[in-house]
């Protein structure tokens, strides 16, 4: 399967694959952020991020020779995790590559599921170079966390459950790093209704995608949204998507990010990483108009330190 031949009919085979595997995650209404506002709370799914969708189809759509000789990735954390735990029910060995600076907490589960974790290089490109030396020299499968159709389709099955329980929607919201979600649900949403408007958010420190659409060259910074960092592979299937399936690319500043995750604790009791609140940043600083009808943000991710937590509740 590419990215040329990736269709709805993949999504729903991803979502019969899955079964069992992942959590059908609520949709709650966000009336604090207008009474037409959503939040798909992926922060509740099993990791605590949308991640396990994709990596679960992706090693569920192995050869029993590439589960024999195990999976390698590389992953800002989220993509360890779920990748770990895919490994854990097919039986498949797992190898993830992480930047050392990686939060301690993502690190940790991913072990505890069973994977070996290895920590090389400042940055997720680093890491992501490292793993892709691995795939080499082992000849192990690498399960990238976006360049991938399986995890592309399988991350697209938030989409259908989105359809499902709020068929009227007209605009969804989704975190942006190597655009492997907004490509998924961008494809299924506009499959079943060319309508529906996807607004993908990225931070100002995490600017890949928007640099590739808008030709700028924003440089990478230190982020709280560690999830949406590093640059994308050369030619991943998700620049094309996201050109096909994605309206436009806003970013948000940190310390909107950090007044987001604020506002998740505070008006929803959630727990979210700065990945998974950006699109809340974006409608709590209008830099996307809150009332145009039926809107669902997707809140992509939970993995958040208790130091960092206790320290944007302090400030």
């Amino acid at each position: 399967m590419s990215e040329a031949n990736l269709t709805l009919r993949d999504v729903y085979q991803a979502q019969s694959r899955l079964s069992g595997l992942i959590q059908r995650t609520p949709l709650e209404p966000a009336p604090a952020l207008g009474s037409r506002v959503w939040l798909k709370l992926e922060n509740l799914q099993r990791t605590r991020s949308f991640k396990l969708r994709g990596a679960a189809n992706a090693v569920a759509a192995l050869s029993e020779v590439q589960r024999a000789r195990g999976v390698v990735a590389a992953s800002s954390g989220n993509h360890s995790q779920g990748l770990a735990a895919a490994g854990e029910a097919f039986g498949v060995g797992v190898l993830t590559v992480m930047p050392e600076d990686t939060p301690a907490i993502k690190v940790q589960h991913t072990r505890e599921l069973g994977a070996q974790t290895l920590l090389f290089g400042h940055t997720y490109d680093a890491a992501e170079a490292h793993a892709r030396h691995l795939e080499k020299k082992m000849g192990q499968a690498f399960v990238s966390a976006y360049n991938d159709p399986h995890v592309v389709a399988g991350q697209a099955t938030i989409a259908l459950e989105i359809l499902s329980d709020l068929p009227e929607v007209v605009r969804v919201l989704v975190p942006v790093g190597g655009g492997g979600l907004v490509s998924g649900v961008g494809l299924a949403l506009k499959t079943v209704n060319p309508s529906i408007e996807v607004i993908g958010v990225q931070s100002v420190a995490t600017p890949a995608m928007y640099n590739y659409l808008e030709g700028a060259s924003l440089p990478q910074a230190s982020t709280l949204a560690e999830g949406l960092a590093g640059d994308v592979e050369a030619g991943s299937i998700t620049f094309e998507m996201v050109e096909r399936y994605m309206d436009e690319v806003v970013l948000v500043e940190e310390r909107e990010i950090e007044a987001a995750i604020r506002w998740l604790l505070r008006e929803h009791g959630q727990v979210v990483e700065g990945a998974g609140a950006v699109g809340v940043a974006a409608l709590l600083t209008d830099r996307v108009e809150v009332d145009a009808g039926p809107t669902v943000v997707i809140i992509s991710g939970g993995n958040i330190e208790y130091e960092t937590l206790r320290h944007l509740i302090a400030s």
